[in-house]
């Protein structure tokens, strides 16, 4: 069962709580436009073990487009591709080796998901424009006041954080896609995004795309254990898709009527890889069928057909392999596609 009330929260940070031992969630108070909710954001396992985290300190990704749409307040958001919902995997946010676990706390600086958080909270609280968009689960309204910042009646949104993964009997009831919690923060003055993304290491990267649940890969021996990708710079093993071949770039904007679009593959394995049965996405999840082989090392460019399209306005394009399991995955902004006849690269 997905979360009840996924939700987006849009306001103003006027007060914070560091996580402590007997609180692991870090806690923002929210005032949106004049209503107070709190946020409340796990930094550490119930299991004790690392939560781990991504900043991205220049945030660009064509949901951002969508953000800009929505008034101070909470937001219900619908669990589907192509709007402003968040799904670490399928909206390609991060590749899996970006994620690295951090302590809730720790002696000396910035090196603990409290200081993390709190830099950017800080930040915005010292300017007037910032505003925090806040993605998970709500509650509320509740009869009693909030048990952190005293404000009636209690309410918020929690969960911020990977929503999918969860290993059988340990918050699979939580499992699903196009639910993942988030933090973004806008700087105006500065035309600066941040995004904060937690993920918790008992929980598998690949997903069921209608469940959420643990699929593929799994260790036979011991099956119930979470799937951990390569770094970026291992190569990866055949049992293990993540990166094994990666988009490099695409060509999403022709000078030309009717448009000619490309995706361009590279193989980074040391044998040729057999891409029959292979599919690429774009943002709808619209898939067209690969076929042929890859060279050892070499680069393929595929021609785009329906119907799969490239959009000009932002995108999103996803690689999956034979199983249905995504090897890798990509996204460009209107900005990057508003010239007609560039490529665009990718670094990963």
């Amino acid at each position: 069962m997905p979360l009840k009330n996924y939700a987006l929260l849009k306001g103003r940070p006027i007060n914070n709580r560091l996580a402590t031992g007997a609180s692991p969630h870090y806690q923002v108070l929210i005032s949106a436009d004049g209503t107070l909710y709190r946020i409340a954001i796990n930094v550490r396992s119930q299991d004790g073990s690392e939560v781990e985290f991504l900043v991205r300190s220049h945030f660009e990704h064509p949901i951002v487009d969508g953000l800009k749409q929505f008034g101070e307040g909470l937001h219900e958001v619908q669990s589907k591709p192509g709007g402003v919902a968040l799904d670490f995997i399928r909206a390609n946010l991060m590749q899996p080796w970006e994620l690295k676990p951090l302590p809730m706390s720790a002696a000396g600086p910035d090196n603990d998901l409290n200081e993390k958080i709190d830099s950017y909270v800080q930040r915005a609280m010292s300017d007037e424009e910032a505003l925090i968009y806040a993605f998970g689960d709500t509650w509320g309204p509740e009869e009693k006041a909030d048990r952190f910042f005293g404000f009636r009646p209690g309410r918020g949104i929690h969960d911020i954080h990977f929503n999918q993964g969860n290993p059988p009997g340990s918050h699979d009831q939580d499992n699903g896609p196009w639910q993942d919690g988030g933090l973004i923060f806008e700087f105006p003055a500065q035309q600066q995004w941040v995004a904060i993304f937690l993920k918790f290491q008992s929980q598998a990267w690949h997903s069921d795309d209608d469940s959420g649940g643990v699929i593929l890969p799994k260790d036979s021996d011991h099956p119930n254990a979470p799937h951990t990708p390569p770094s970026r710079d291992q190569i990866p093993p055949f049992d293990v898709p993540d990166g094994l071949v990666r988009i490099i770039a695409a060509y999403v904007n022709d000078v030309r009527t009717p448009e000619r679009e490309t995706v361009t593959l590279l193989n980074t394995a040391d044998v040729e890889v057999d891409l029959d049965g292979w599919q690429i996405k774009d943002k709808h999840k619209n898939a067209m069928t690969l076929s042929g082989k890859i060279a050892a090392g070499a680069t393929m460019v595929v021609p785009i057909a329906a119907p799969v399209a490239l959009s000009n306005k932002g995108g999103i394009i996803t690689l999956l392999n034979a199983s249905g399991v995504k090897v890798h995955g990509v996204f460009y902004t209107r900005e990057q596609a508003a010239q007609p006849g560039r490529t665009i690269p990718f670094q990963f």
